[in-house]
Order: C-alpha cells, then sequence, then structure tokens
C-alpha cells in the first residue's frame, strides 16, 4: 500500500496547481509547512493546510496570508 500524496497549492480563484509529488512527510513550523517526497526533494511553503483527502492522495493548501 502506498501511502504518499500530491500536494496542491489553491489560489485565491479556487484554482489548484500540483507543487510537488509523492509526499511522505509534512512538517509545520510556524506559517510554514515543509514536504518531503520519496525522492528526498524537500520544499518549504508559507502555506496552512486546506484539506487533506488521504484515501485521494491529495493534499491541498493555501496561502496563509
Amino acid at each position: 500500500m502506498m501511502c504518499e500524496a500530491n500536494v496542491y497549492m489553491v489560489d485565491r480563484e479556487g484554482n489548484e496547481k500540483l507543487i510537488i509529488e509523492s509526499v511522505d512527510k509534512v512538517i509545520s513550523e510556524g506559517k510554514n509547512i515543509t514536504l518531503e517526497n520519496i525522492f528526498s526533494q524537500k520544499m518549504t511553503v508559507k502555506a496552512r493546510i486546506k484539506e487533506m483527502a488521504l484515501v485521494a492522495h491529495r493534499i491541498i493548501l493555501e496561502d496563509n496570508d
């Protein structure tokens, strides 16, 4: 069973953009979220989690301003 999720950033109009695939680690650090995938790629974004649909392997983030 695969447990990774694709992470999308949603803009103010509700449009989703894929920002990183196959994420297996999400770390919330104040106003930032650090994402790490199974390929050891790491990304930090200024955002908050809007929705997590783990059965669908999707995490939706939105700007936290």
